[in-house]
């Protein structure tokens, strides 16, 4: 592979993907573009986080600003439960169309290290990403490196985030405590 395009959730998530890029002889070149991300302080911290740490290990980082809350609430607002299959689509397509107009041969993703998305989904977006846009998909499970990743994150200091980065997904890691409030003040609307 020549150039790849490695679309970058965040530097957290990125670190055991460059890291395991580099040792295949890859050198990636990172792109931040996720309009998901909400608020927009989320979305900043991860931002600058990828474009600092990027700075650190020597990687390039290119940014597509697109801070899209309305865009994305638009988009999903009729299927919630199905948000992330747009997210994945927005996020690889758009990866997917960068890095056929920019001359990589192929494109991938930090989200495919994440053992609490949809594998298997994110795997078929970006197979038919790369036949939409005539790039390839470089298709690595780099899910067994995700706590290693992390660990080296946070001996880096870098910004570590909570949750996915949408809102439903900030409401999805309340949910135990939104459940038990619910109990204790009677479940209905205040």
């Amino acid at each position: 592979m020549d150039r790849v395009l490695l679309h970058s959730c965040c530097a957290p998530c990125s670190v055991y993907c460059i890291d395991t890029l580099r040792q295949e002889h890859i050198e990636p070149t990172s792109l931040w573009f996720n309009p998901n991300i909400h608020p927009y302080q989320e979305y900043k911290a991860r931002r600058d986080t990828l474009i600092d740490y990027g700075a650190s290990v020597g990687v390039d980082v290119r940014v597509l600003d697109d801070y899209g809350l309305r865009d994305f609430v638009r988009a999903v607002a009729n299927d919630i439960d199905r948000r992330c299959a747009h997210c994945y689509m927005i996020r690889l397509g758009t990866a997917a169309k960068y890095a056929a107009d920019n001359g990589f041969s192929a494109f991938t993703s930090s989200l495919l290290i994440s053992p609490y998305q949809n594998h298997e989904l994110l795997r078929q977006t970006g197979e038919e990403m790369a036949r939409q846009y005539g790039v390839a998909f470089l298709y690595r499970d780099f899910r067994p490196g995700f706590r290693e990743g992390q660990a080296k994150a946070r001996e880096l200091g870098l910004y570590m985030q909570k949750y996915c980065g949408c809102g439903f997904s900030e409401e999805d890691r309340y949910q135990k405590q939104i459940l038990k409030d619910r109990e204790r003040f009677g479940g209905g609307a205040v």
